[in-house]
């Protein structure tokens, strides 16, 4: 069955000088241009086609294939803006459209943002939305506490970031729980911190307790051994100077040397901390 807005494996049913013609089932036929035809293709021959819908309502294909098909998440920019919209770089010849009642927020040209693609009902065409909490999945989450999730950071609030998790629910990362920069776009791993009674999620980027801290602690022995083996920060340093030096909060980096310690990889003294030369693993 012919997917408007996918990729779509189609046989030739004829040839012209100027292109050839595509089976799309019950009828219909594309016609593909020439110029995107691969050399040598015969009739009998199966192409892979993006089939989409032009302003005259006519099935087209294209052997260009989007960054984003309908029914995808993902990060486009900006690339112009006019009184139907902001048009998005999404991989083809023509950009998307993402219409001004389908931006959460004004779209400005030059900027990324996370959008949904989707087939609108009222014209058949292909169109971008920001709007993405219309689009997430009805079911409730599943999750369990402390799961890995992929994350796309998409909204800065009062409280935080939004995120997607795993592109089919949105969750809360809280300001107090971010010890790193984000960026909207930002793609990168996550864990469930709790699901409430609402169903709404809440999301850190470290996992809990100290079954999570090995990666934090990666890093900071990776500084540290940057700086020759030895750092002029303790515990008993002030929050920016920690921040400054590992990116994390003063919490963090002391759980994380704590484990360090612990597993004599590190000596800790009054104003500095070192790596002891026979190191454990982390």
């Amino acid at each position: 069955m012919l997917q408007i807005g996918k990729m779509n494996t189609l046989k030739i049913t004829g040839t012209q000088a100027n292109g050839v013609h595509l089976d799309a089932g019950e009828g219909r036929d594309i016609f593909l241009p020439k110029k995107s035809v691969p050399p040598g293709s015969q009739v009998g021959d199966e192409l892979e086609v993006f089939v989409y819908v032009d302003k005259e309502n006519t099935l087209q294909g294209s052997v260009q294939k989007p960054y984003l098909s309908v029914g995808e998440y993902g990060v486009l920019q900006v690339v112009s803006d006019s009184s139907a919209g902001a048009f998005l770089h999404w991989g083809m010849e023509n950009d998307l459209l993402v219409p001004k009642a389908e931006q959460q927020h004004k779209m400005v040209q030059g900027q990324s943002y996370v959008v949904f693609v989707f087939l609108s009902t009222k014209t058949n065409r292909i169109v971008g939305s920001s709007k993405l909490d219309k689009f997430l999945s009805k079911e409730a989450p599943a999750y369990k506490e402390g799961e890995e999730v992929d994350l796309i950071v998409f909204e800065k609030t009062d409280l935080g970031y939004r995120a997607l998790i795993n592109r089919k629910h949105a969750g809360m990362i809280y300001s107090n729980e971010v010890f790193q920069s984000l960026s909207i776009g930002q793609q990168l791993k996550g864990y469930i911190n709790k699901i409430r009674e609402d169903q709404k999620i809440d999301l850190i980027l470290q996992q809990a307790g100290y079954q999570g801290v090995d990666a934090v602690c990666q890093t900071i022995l990776r500084i540290i051994e940057e700086h020759g083996g030895k750092v002029a920060v303790t515990d008993k340093s002030a929050p920016d100077d920690i921040y400054a030096m590992f990116a994390v909060s003063k919490k963090v980096f002391k759980k994380a040397i704590g484990a360090l310690y612990k597993k004599r990889i590190i000596r800790i003294e009054a104003d500095t901390i070192s790596v002891v030369a026979d190191k454990g693993s982390v």
